[in-house]
């Protein structure tokens, strides 16, 4: 092992429960292990996703949360013990494995709940937030601390309030949940949580607290309700009981769906440092053993889940800050490499380094930095494509819906999570597969293939494989990106399939083949407009084949559009967006937290953007736009260069092989077959490889 990550791999202690190693999982959507709400409460396939990763050297499991009362009905888990039953197995495989399991429990989400689109109108006109029933989403859910505060996916609905009745409530059923947990064999608990801008958080900051009764006011009085709950717990299971609380370090908030971005000065409406040096004083007095840190809220959602655009170790100098004011042990999630993780806990400023999305994407992560197996890390890209795919529309709702929604699962591991899906023995009659096309979708087809023994070639024309993915890699922000390029490059060497470089096939018949895939890939789009012409494509300037000039016009206001517009930010030069639509980065599929600090970092470099703009011209000098809501609908937008990022066509090259009759299958996989996402272009190939080598 590297001496670097030697630290990563020594106990500590959380009360008087020992840790074997500094590595928690910590709890996300689809990690949980109960699904109360279902008739056993088991939640189908997850002991395979802990099997997976519970001899992987992760030292402490904290899964996802557990609701007190059921989202749909009316129905608290502690009158449920037969919910807890079914996971004994799989918490006793974790302990035979040396780790420790630990299940958050969760308060609910006030007005951070999603609203699902059937339920929105009644939850408007105020039905759901006064009628407490057992067939429809309990009145719970749509409480906050004060009235009338605006739900964070749909800022027109206002939300009810959370009254002292309830409060005692949830703390007395804080302290019997816990007990069932305790009597599930679980090692503790974690408390969600003074983080994030859930309920209890709503509770603890000024900006969504106004309350004049004993849990408003001061400090002391905004934390009582998480207080007593710890106290609650500890007076129901034992003082030697372990109670965690996911906590945020600072909100980094300014206001009602605002949130601030790295480097920012801006005034807090939510927790200061200041403040949160006197709160986690507090919360350690009142019992809490351990605190497992970030930062951020709802309105600034990046923050606890972190996009592309964050910085690696973005919460961490807080988190090291934050630790100096309390005596117990400190986790610090938020894109944390296990370098610098190292590098704090051997310097004792940290305690431990929580992993999340990364245990989806790779759950041999822990296991390859232990062996110095570094390259043979499949590294999270930060996408939230498939672990959290809650996309706000534009601040009016979501465009899923949330009862139906599965996450917790990996854009770049289609098993994450499917494991009662998907198969990985060998193919029942291997074939001869012919991969034309070396980009993202080709290599995922080429190497699953070839792991289940199929004989593939992988064809590709030019001298580079990865093909549009190269372009969305360019970015200085994403070395993720580009470590997922040498990730597949190394794979799709080392599994077997050989790779033809500077190969341009015409002729599929001509190839020695059962089976023939085509991906192709996609070309980036142009306009019908007068001097077209003079616009450099997106893909040509990511790929470094022309150059700009300081003031540019991006003409499309998607993701890759304001992706371009904040890299020219960053090289100091001056973009403006133009795009036709009314909102920027207003795609389906893309996640809130991706979007908003998109849009945030936008907003702090200044960056123009014309909306509902439909351009008309570009000239040597100027990019001509008509708005039609503008003052002045007609205006010429000066500038040295612009740069047309209006999407991608298929290639259709081999789109009279879809009619064909008779002569060898053919298969399409990726932007060739339908412009989607890296998660579309994935899973097709995914899914192509397991119906060739299972299906009769």
């Amino acid at each position: 092992m590297d001496p670097r990550f030697e630290p990563l791999f020594t106990p500590w202690k959380i009360g008087n429960v020992t840790i074997k190693n500094r590595i928690v999982m910590l709890p996300m959507e689809g990690t949980n292990m109960i699904q109360w709400e279902a008739k056993t409460g088991y939640v189908k396939g997850i002991d395979r996703f802990y099997a997976d990763r519970k001899d992987n050297n992760i030292g402490l499991f904290i899964p996802g949360l557990i609701p007190l009362v059921s989202i749909v009905g009316n129905k608290w888990v502690y009158k449920h013990p037969e919910v807890f039953k079914p996971v004994r197995p799989v918490i006793d495989a974790i302990h035979k494995s040396g780790a420790k399991v630990f299940f958050q429990i969760s308060a609910g989400s006030g007005r951070s709940m999603l609203l699902p689109p059937i339920l929105r109108p009644f939850v408007k006109k105020g039905f759901l937030r006064t009628v407490s029933s057992p067939f429809l989403m309990t009145r719970w859910w749509w409480s906050a601390p004060d009235p009338d505060e605006p739900n964070v996916w749909d800022p027109d609905v206002k939300m009810g309030q959370f009254k002292g009745d309830m409060i005692r409530l949830f703390v007395y059923a804080f302290g019997q949940t816990a007990l069932r947990c305790k009597e599930a064999g679980v090692d503790g608990v974690e408390i969600h949580a003074v983080h994030e801008g859930y309920l209890l958080d709503q509770f603890a900051m000024p900006y969504t607290n106004h309350r004049t009764d004993a849990y408003g006011g001061s400090l002391e009085n905004r934390l009582r309700f998480a207080c007593e709950i710890v106290k609650e717990i500890k007076t129901v299971c034992g003082q030697d009981f372990p109670v965690s609380l996911r906590y945020s370090v600072r909100s980094m908030t300014r206001g009602f769906n605002e949130g601030a971005v790295p480097g920012e000065a801006f005034t807090e409406v939510g927790r200061t440092m200041e403040e949160s040096e006197q709160a986690i004083r507090i919360l350690e007095e009142a019992g809490y053993d351990m605190f497992n840190c970030d930062n951020g809220t709802y309105d600034a959602w990046f923050w606890a889940h972190p996009p592309v655009y964050a910085p690696l170790n973005m919460n961490l100098s807080d988190v090291e800050h934050i630790k100096r004011f309390t005596t117990k042990p400190v986790v610090c999630a938020g894109r944390m490499q296990p370098d610098a993780a190292a590098e704090s806990i051997a310097a004792g400023r940290i305690d431990a380094m929580g992993v999340g999305r990364q245990l989806l994407c790779d759950p041999e992560f822990i296991t390859k930095i232990k062996e110095d197996r570094l390259d043979d890390v499949r590294p999270c890209i930060a996408c939230h494509g498939a672990c959290l795919p809650f996309n706000g529309l534009n601040g009016k709702g979501t465009d899923i819906d949330p009862m139906h929604v599965e996450m917790g699962r990996c854009v770049l591991n289609p098993w994450t999570n499917n494991e009662t899906k998907y198969r990985r023995d060998p193919a029942k009659n291997p074939k001869r597969i012919a991969v034309i096309g070396g980009g993202i979708g080709g290599m995922e087809t080429a190497i699953q293939a070839s792991l289940r023994g199929h004989k593939v070639d992988l064809y590709e024309k030019t001298d580079r494989l990865g093909g549009v993915f190269n372009a969305a890699a360019a970015m200085s922000y994403k070395e993720k990106d580009k470590e997922l390029l040498l990730w597949y490059r190394k794979q799709l060497a080392s599994c077997g399939a050989a790779v033809h470089m500077h190969t341009e096939i015409a002729d599929v018949d001509a190839l020695d083949a059962d089976v023939i895939v085509i991906a192709t890939g996609a070309h980036a789009r142009t306009l019908k407009i007068p001097g077209a012409e003079k616009a450099i494509t997106a893909t040509d300037f990511l790929n470094g084949k022309a150059q700009v000039g300081d003031s540019v016009v991006i003409i499309g206001g998607g993701l890759t559009g304001c992706e371009i517009a904040y890299e020219l930010a960053l090289s100091g030069k001056h973009p403006a967006i133009v795009e036709m639509t009314p909102y920027l980065v207003g795609a389906r599929g893309i996640c809130m937290a991706n979007s908003s600090m998109l849009k945030e970092l936008l907003r702090y470099h200044d960056v123009a953007a014309y909306l509902s703009a439909k351009v008309k011209e570009i000239t040597d000098r100027s990019v001509v736009i008509h708005q039609p809501t503008a003052p002045l609908p007609k205006k010429e937008l000066f500038c040295d260069s612009a740069i047309l990022s209006v999407g991608y066509a298929p290639d259709t090259r081999f789109a009279a092989l879809r009619e064909r009759k008779g002569g060898k299958p053919v298969y399409f996989v990726g932007d060739c077959d339908k412009v989607g996402s890296l998660k579309t272009v994935i899973k097709q190939a995914y899914e192509l490889v397991q119906k060739l080598s299972y299906q009769s």
